[in-house]
C-alpha cells in the first residue's frame, strides 16, 4: 500500500536536491515541440481557429500519454524494475520546486548585491520567471513579479501535479495497473494541459479562438488544486510564524480578484500572510495592463518577502502531499 508513497517522495527529493535535469529533454520542452508542430499543421488545414486549435489540443494530448505510455509499457516488457524507475523519474520531471526557489533566489541575491547601484541584474534575472515587461520595474515591482510568480507557480509547478498523480492512483484498485504509472500519467496529462495554455492560452488575435480550448481545459483542470493550494497556505502561515488569520481573511475576499480563475488562490493566502499588496499595474508586450490589488497595504514590501515566500511555498506543497496521500489511504482501506 506504502509503496507509490515511497516512490513520489522519491520523485520530490530528486527534485528538491538536482532541480529539472539539464541533460535530458525535459517533457515540457517535448510537449512544447509537438504544440508547435500540430499547430502548423491544423492552421494549414482548416480556416477556422477553433477547430484548428481544438484538433491540436487533442492531438497533443493524444500523443503526449500516448507516447509516455507506450515507452513505460516498453521498458516493462524488458524489466518490470526498470519501469518503476522510468516512472519515478518522469514525476520526479513534473514538478518544479527546486527551480522556483532558485530562481525567485537568484533575483534576491542581486536585490541584495546590486539594488544600491542598479537594478538592471534583477531585472534581467526576474524576467526569466515572469511573462511581463522588466525593464522598467522599480525594486518594489521585481519583488511584487517575484512573489506573484512563486505563489502562482506554486499550482502550476508543483500541487497540481502532484494532485493529479494521486489522483490517478485511485484506479488502481479498479484497472489492476501499478499506481505510479497511473500517477504519470496523471502528471504527465496535467503538464501536457499546462504547457498547452501557456503556448495557446494568449487572448490576442493570434490565438483568441485558437487557444480557446486549452485554456478552458487548464481552467477546469486547476479548479480544484488551486483552491486547495489557497487552503493550504493558511497552516503553513501559521507554522512559518506569519500571520495566518490575515492569510485567511484576505483569500476568502480576494482569491477570484484575477482574470483568472484559478491564479488568485495562492497569490491572496501568500499576500494575506505577509501583510503585502499584490497586483495593480503591469504591462505586457508594451501593452499597461492594470490587475486588481490582491492583500492589504499593511506594510511596505521588501525583498525579504521573496524569502518567506519562499519558505510558504515549501511548507505548503509539503502539507499539500501529506493530505492527498492521506485522503489516498482512506480511499484504499474502502476499496481495496
Amino acid at each position: 500500500m506504502f509503496l507509490f508513497d515511497f516512490q513520489l517522495l522519491a520523485a520530490l527529493i530528486l527534485d528538491i536536491v538536482f532541480g529539472d535535469p539539464v541533460w535530458f529533454p525535459h517533457p515540457v520542452r517535448i510537449i512544447g515541440f509537438f504544440c508547435n508542430k500540430f499547430e502548423t499543421i491544423f492552421r494549414h488545414m482548416f480556416s477556422s481557429e477553433y477547430v484548428a486549435g481544438l484538433l491540436s489540443f487533442i492531438s497533443v494530448l493524444a500523443v503526449t500519454t500516448g507516447g509516455t505510455a507506450l515507452l513505460l509499457y516498453l521498458i516493462y516488457t524488458f524489466s518490470p524494475l526498470l519501469a518503476q524507475c522510468f516512472a519515478v523519474f518522469l514525476l520526479y520531471t513534473s514538478v518544479a520546486i527546486r527551480d522556483l526557489v532558485i530562481h525567485s533566489k537568484r533575483v534576491y541575491k542581486q536585490l541584495k548585491s546590486n539594488d544600491s547601484v542598479s537594478l538592471d541584474p534583477a531585472r534581467k534575472a526576474v524576467a526569466q520567471i515572469v511573462g511581463r515587461d522588466t525593464a522598467a520595474l522599480d525594486q518594489e515591482g521585481i519583488i511584487r513579479a517575484t512573489v506573484e510568480t512563486v505563489a502562482e507557480n506554486m499550482v502550476d509547478g508543483v500541487t497540481a501535479p502532484l494532485f493529479y498523480a494521486v489522483l490517478f492512483t485511485f484506479l488502481a484498485p479498479f484497472t489492476g495497473i501499478n499506481p505510479v504509472f497511473l500517477a504519470v500519467a496523471g502528471a504527465i496529462g496535467y503538464k501536457a494541459v499546462n504547457t498547452m495554455d501557456s503556448m495557446f492560452g494568449y487572448k490576442n488575435d493570434k490565438y483568441l479562438f485558437f487557444g480557446r480550448s486549452a485554456a478552458l481545459t487548464d481552467d477546469f483542470f486547476n479548479f480544484i488544486p488551486a483552491r486547495l493550494s489557497g487552503v493550504i497556505l493558511v497552516p503553513a502561515a501559521a507554522l512559518c510564524g506569519y500571520n495566518w488569520q490575515n492569510a485567511w481573511q484576505v483569500f476568502r475576499r480576494d482569491r477570484l480578484a484575477h482574470a483568472s480563475p484559478n491564479a488568485a488562490h495562492a497569490e491572496a493566502a501568500v499576500a494575506g500572510a505577509l501583510g503585502i499588496e499584490l497586483g495593480g499595474v503591469s504591462q505586457y508586450f508594451g501593452q499597461k495592463t492594470v490587475k486588481p490589488l490582491i492583500g492589504r497595504d499593511d506594510r511596505k514590501i521588501d525583498k525579504d518577502d521573496i524569502l518567506r515566500t519562499n519558505r510558504l511555498m515549501l511548507l505548503a506543497s509539503f502539507l499539500f502531499l501529506v493530505t492527498m496521500l492521506f485522503v489516498r489511504f482512506l480511499f484504499l482501506l474502502i476499496f481495496q
